[in-house]
């Protein structure tokens, strides 16, 4: 592939989006970089799409995300080099305030599956890195007979646990930020929310006003909606509270506030909210598992398009604590991902010029380790014909998973590079030989079907 000017690309960003001073904050996740504009006029959107290296630009709540690939770390470190432009941290722009507003009041379900997706997009890291773990200590017990006495096991038990003990606490940073909150103070609360005397206590009550027992540990809703509320009380209190007596009271009355609502209401409501989601997926899946997860198959691409695919993570997180794994979501997900892959490696052998080759390439292979963002916007939707092989490809990986009960056990991003997390912890075999026999099938079916709809489309285009 050919390789990037990341120097390049960074200064033909800066001025399609009106220079420097024109840019408010500059982030970025997994694939994307993610930059906010103080005048959202001044960006050029059909010359930022035809920068070299930028697969495509999307726009959510007031923030232009350029879709990059999983290098978008090189690129992010190029605009820190930058003394004019804010890189990372907390950034507080009216105007972007306004945006979101706006946006959160035109589609109410978009938004919420934005700030879902938004919140859970940065723990990604954490949650795949401790749930992967959980996978090597299956394969340390039943292929290298490590005891779970064993200091190793307790060490890398530990790296697990901690990772979905503690997700209470990453989940309230990553939605304060996401609100553009007080990270810390979201933090807090999630840590509040899992200490001994509160997390699952059975008698517990607030001047005589019982407090549900709750397993906060095992749930993300809460939190949630814990720091929705607090971010209103704490940016109200911002306006109202003296300059100088900010530093100490608005945090103090923000808590004293937040901590009693969430434990005596939010906190009951969101536990009830993610039971009935639990409870309704299920069923679904109980009724028609074949077709439940086909539809995943089918239609992950279209939620990778449209930045819904972080916002199952809720769901994910339901169906583990319910059952102890997903045989939904990223089961669909897996067969989903890889036949991106298949697509994109088969429109890369279509390709009559060196540019789109080593793009799809690149993104074929970064596909079937799980990460589809590239695919899905630099070659999916740009050739139509590679997403119908992958839409096809997936949705028969994922009915093959639904009728042999195939299952994910820990949180991880489904593909090839994830092949332990289908390892069962009891040691049988089973649901590894199926997992990887869905994945080729979905790569494989992907891969053909692409293929030949991309020599009639080019044939067609030749005769034209």
């Amino acid at each position: 592939m050919a390789k990037k000017d990341y120097v390049q690309i960074c200064a033909d960003i800066i001025n399609t989006c009106g220079g420097e001073s024109n840019i408010a904050n500059v982030t970025h996740c997994m694939t994307r970089l993610r930059i906010q504009l103080h005048d959202e006029t001044k960006l050029n959107k059909d010359e930022a799409k035809k920068i070299p290296g930028i697969l495509n630009l999307i726009v959510q709540s007031g923030e232009y995300q350029f879709v990059i690939g999983q290098d978008v770390p090189a690129l992010f470190a190029e605009f820190k080099k930058r003394d004019g432009i804010k890189a990372g941290g907390e950034v507080r722009d009216s105007n972007a305030v306004k945006q979101d507003g706006k946006a959160g009041r035109g589609n109410v379900f978009a938004g919420i599956m934005a700030f879902i997706g938004g919140t859970f997009s940065p723990v990604i890291p954490v949650l795949i890195a401790g749930g992967l773990t959980g996978a090597v200590l299956t394969l340390l017990t039943t292929l290298f007979g490590v005891s779970s006495e064993d200091g190793a096991y307790k060490i890398f038990y530990a790296v697990n646990q901690a990772a979905f003990y503690s997700l209470p606490v990453f989940i309230g940073f990553s939605a304060a930020n996401k609100l553009k909150s007080n990270g810390y103070l979201g933090a807090f609360l999630g840590a509040i929310l899992l200490y001994s005397t509160i997390n699952n206590a059975e008698t517990l009550d607030f001047f005589g006003i019982k407090v549900a027992q709750i397993a906060y540990n095992s749930t993300v809703f809460p939190v949630i909606l814990g720091v929705l509320f607090m971010s209103v009380i704490y940016k109200y209190l911002q306006k109202i509270v003296p300059v100088y007596l900010r530093t100490i009271f608005v945090p103090l009355i923000t808590m004293l506030v937040t901590v009693p609502v969430t434990l005596i209401v939010l906190g009951p409501i969101g536990n009830l909210a993610g039971t009935w989601l639990a409870d309704g997926v299920l069923t679904v899946y109980r009724v028609a598992p074949a077709i439940a997860v086909m539809i995943i198959g089918i239609t992950t691409p279209l939620m990778v398009f449209f930045g819904m695919n972080n916002a199952t993570y809720p769901v994910v997180f339901l169906l583990i604590a319910e059952i102890g794994s997903d045989p939904l979501i990223c089961t669909g997900m897996a067969p989903a991902n890889v036949a991106v892959g298949g697509a994109c490696l088969a429109a890369a052998l279509i390709a009559k010029n060196a540019e789109s080759r080593s793009i799809a390439t690149g993104a074929g292979i970064t596909a079937l380790c799980g990460i589809t963002e590239p695919g899905v916007y630099g070659v999916l939707f740009v050739k139509k014909y590679p997403l119908l092989g992958a839409m096809i490809g997936g949705g028969l990986g994922g009915l093959i998973a639904g009728l042999f009960g195939m299952t994910q056990y820990v949180v991880s991003t489904p593909g090839f590079i994830s092949i332990p997390a289908y390892i069962n912890p009891d040691g049988t075999g089973k649901n590894l030989i199926v997992s990887l026999a869905v994945m080729v099938t979905a790569v494989t079916v992907s891969f053909v079907i692409t293929l030949v709809l991309g020599k009639r489309a080019e044939k067609k285009v030749g005769a034209n």
